[in-house]
């Protein structure tokens, strides 16, 4: 690798980690953490969970489990991606560094594990109810957090793009989820 693109690459990384103490700045120059946002962010964070620990079906903890996590990592590649590219970003995170962390690891994953249950346990089709509910988030509940300052979209971004990002995320966590089931099938011994 030549000298050059080996500077380039370092000078890159320094921008990215300029761009991350800028954001460890803002929140702390502004108190963020003293903020209603800031507070209702934790609730999105420590709420899900709580109510996941009661209601999620113990006999299926495994296999909702991954599914979440299935998700889960999905969703945050795709927040992150989005992040990364400017397309959007929070502005009242619980942790800088983090800023999606209470949507991407508990709020919209413990949804989407409950609605994922529900149809589970009472045969109910799983694309339809999942693109109903990501419609609900995606049109609904963005929104609210838009107009709350909560959640800020740039450049060409908008509602339907977080609906098919939320749609492609719904299609891939469940066909990781069938994989393993599939080759689980197969080869488990009797």
């Amino acid at each position: 690798m030549s000298k050059g693109l080996v500077k380039e690459f370092d000078k890159t990384v320094k921008l990215n980690e300029e761009a991350h103490h800028a954001l460890i700045s803002y929140w702390k120059d502004n108190e963020i953490y003293l903020s209603f946002e800031f507070w209702l962010m934790v609730t999105f964070l420590v709420v899900p969970l709580i109510i996941l620990f009661f209601k999620i079906d113990k006999s299926k903890l495994f296999f909702l489990g991954f599914y979440g996590y299935s998700f889960h990592m999905l969703f945050a590649y795709t927040d992150a991606y989005g992040r990364n590219m400017g397309y959007w970003n929070y502005p009242f995170p619980i942790f800088p560094i983090l800023p999606g962390l209470a949507l991407d690891t508990s709020l919209i994953p413990i949804i989407f594990i409950l609605v994922y249950q529900y149809t589970l346990n009472h045969k109910k089709n799983y694309y339809v109810y999942t693109i109903i509910v990501a419609a609900i988030i995606s049109f609904g509940f963005k929104p609210m957090l838009v107009g709350m300052g909560m959640f800020r979209m740039f450049k060409e971004i908008n509602y339907l793009h977080l609906f098919i990002s939320y749609t492609i995320v719904i299609i891939l966590a469940k066909v990781i989820v069938d994989v393993f089931l599939w080759v689980e099938k197969r080869y488990k011994k009797d």
